[in-house]
């Protein structure tokens, strides 16, 4: 017994450790929504069979065909419990050297995927505690064994047979939250959407809109059914006078659900590009993906369009909902901005309204052309909402730069221009723009673009090609070196200096070294995109 019980303890702490690592990507996949998990799994599966695993495995195979005495099963079973300690010691120092920029959130439904988990564990442990057969004995070790190698597998199994249970928790606060929607009869409910652009833009609106009214913005990315549910449930209060909802989609009909159910009766439309298009499938399904909100409104409600992107001009709506276009180049809008100047110290840009005869002269923190657009919606919006053009200017000018999104601070001895939050072929460009614009040196450090589907090579070159030409950077800082691969040879395409190209594999390692060249002069330096822990290489 007492070598049952050694190797079920040293099982113990080698489960632990992988079931945390794997939990923690099932919740960065979002439970498998859209089969992310799994496509996880296949793109990582390298990290699973591990070499020391599969002999162990073996080895307990071996010992239950060939081996049936007492002395041989007592020295393996020490042997296993040994290899055992010492993988769950290499998987403690694996994770603790992870560099999670979000880490595992244990909430209502990990404790729940746990509880799952540890009953399928359990089970053939009462029963290897119990046992006086040794071939019994083995064939439980080798299940045990089997389960925890393969244990990102009983994670998704665990997922699977909660699904009832997480189903009736969902359909319980979303009857909640609609409950509480219908009771609000005077609520203004505006959805965003977009490829690119959406949070900025939400968090711009509710700025703007808190001058006069109780905006509530959805917090942080909560841009799903379960963001916008848990948002009405635990963030509106009697008091909010407009919600405004950012709504995320992966496929073609997330937004047309979304729409159902907080049934917004206003809706702004960012911008429309190739971001997630692996999950699309197509252009034209991310186009009718992102106007299922447009034709969800209703005809008294209003939907603001960007005059500039072709897209959404060619597109023909199949309501009569009332549009107002914004823009800068095209000079048909309804709103459009102009003589915009970008600056280390923000944006400064006139105004121009169809119907009124003065130009109005905005002043923003916020940096680069993407956010122009965001706040001619918000000016837009707020002129609808009946706002004065001076509380708007006023607004504007109060209006918070958003985290990670083209976020300029100071770090220790350089300027970071922090563009964190999911880059994309367009905001890339922009972020490249703004760059150019400062002064001193100027460095990058990306790890590149993701969920670009068959074109994420061509877009990560090309973004190579705009690091070299648009942005002008002294120094080039690549994050990961397999998947900066189509970066590195976009650089060296326009002409970049080799030596000028530096490569690591954790972005922390980026911060000494542009320490290094801030003692020379001052340095800007872009940080484009963070990828999340499920992209580590």
């Amino acid at each position: 017994m007492i070598y049952i019980l050694l190797i079920i303890i040293s099982y113990f702490f080698l489960t632990y450790y992988k079931c945390k690592r794997n939990l923690h990507m099932l919740q960065q996949n979002l439970y498998n929504e859209n089969n992310r998990y799994l496509k996880w799994i296949n793109q990582n599966y390298k990290l699973f069979f591990d070499l020391d695993l599969a002999i162990m495995c073996i080895s307990i195979f071996g010992t239950y065909v060939i081996y049936d005495t007492e002395i041989i099963s007592k020295i393996s079973m020490i042997l296993l419990a040994v290899i055992a300690l010492i993988l769950s010691l290499k998987w403690k120092i694996r994770l603790k050297n992870d560099q999670n920029k979000k880490p595992l959130v244990i909430t209502a439904r990990i404790k729940r995927l746990i509880f799952t988990i540890s009953i399928l564990y359990i089970i053939p442990t009462v029963f290897l505690i119990f046992s006086n057969n040794v071939q019994l004995t083995w064939t439980l070790l080798l299940t045990l064994s089997a389960m925890i190698w393969f244990n990102n597998i009983i994670v998704f199994i665990a997922n699977i047979m909660n699904f009832p249970i997480e189903r009736c928790v969902y359909l319980h606060f979303k009857r909640m939250a609609q409950s509480k929607l219908k009771s609000m009869s005077n609520l203004k409910i505006i959805g965003i959407t977009g490829s690119y652009g959406k949070t900025s833009s939400k968090n711009i609106l509710g700025d703007i809109l808190n001058v006069k009214y109780n905006a509530l913005p959805t917090p942080k990315n909560l841009n799903t059914y379960n963001g916008l549910i848990m948002t009405v449930n635990n963030y509106m209060d009697k008091f909010t006078d407009i919600f405004i909802a950012e709504m995320g989609a992966y496929v073609k009909g997330e937004i047309k659900g979304l729409c159902k159910l907080v049934h917004p009766q206003y809706g702004i439309l960012t911008t429309i590009g190739t971001a997630h298009l692996e999950s699309f499938g197509s252009e034209q399904n991310i186009i009718d993906g992102k106007f299922e909100l447009i034709e969800s409104l209703p005809e008294d409600g209003f939907a603001i369009l960007n005059g500039d992107d072709s897209k959404q001009v060619r597109y023909k709506l199949k309501n009569k909902v009332r549009t107002i276009w914004i823009g800068i180049n095209n000079e048909n809008v309804d709103v459009r901005a102009t003589n915009i100047k970008c600056s280390n110290q923000g944006t400064t840009f006139d105004v121009i309204i169809k119907g009124m005869t003065e130009k109005y002269t905005f002043t923003t923190k916020l940096l680069g052309d993407h956010n122009v657009y965001n706040i001619l919606a918000g000016i837009a919006c707020g002129i609808e909402f009946g706002i004065e053009i001076d509380d708007l200017i006023r607004a504007v000018r109060e209006v918070k730069a958003v985290e990670h999104r083209l976020e300029l601070k100071r770090l220790g001895n350089f300027y970071q221009i922090d563009d964190a939050y999911n880059s994309n072929p367009v905001g890339a460009k922009n972020a490249c723009k703004v760059l150019g614009m400062m002064p001193g040196m100027k460095v990058i450090v990306t790890p590149g673009m993701i969920e670009l589907g068959n074109k994420e090579y061509e877009y990560n070159k090309i973004f190579g090609n705009q690091i070299a030409e648009i942005a002008k950077v002294d120094y080039a800082v690549l994050i990961g070196r397999n998947r900066t691969k189509p970066i590195y040879e976009g650089l060296l395409e326009k002409g970049f200096a080799k030596e000028k190209i530096v490569v690591f594999n954790d972005v922390r390692e980026a911060y000494p070294f542009i320490g290094n060249l801030s003692q020379k002069q001052e340095v800007y330096a872009l940080f484009e995109n963070d990828l999340p822990d499920t992209y580590n290489e």
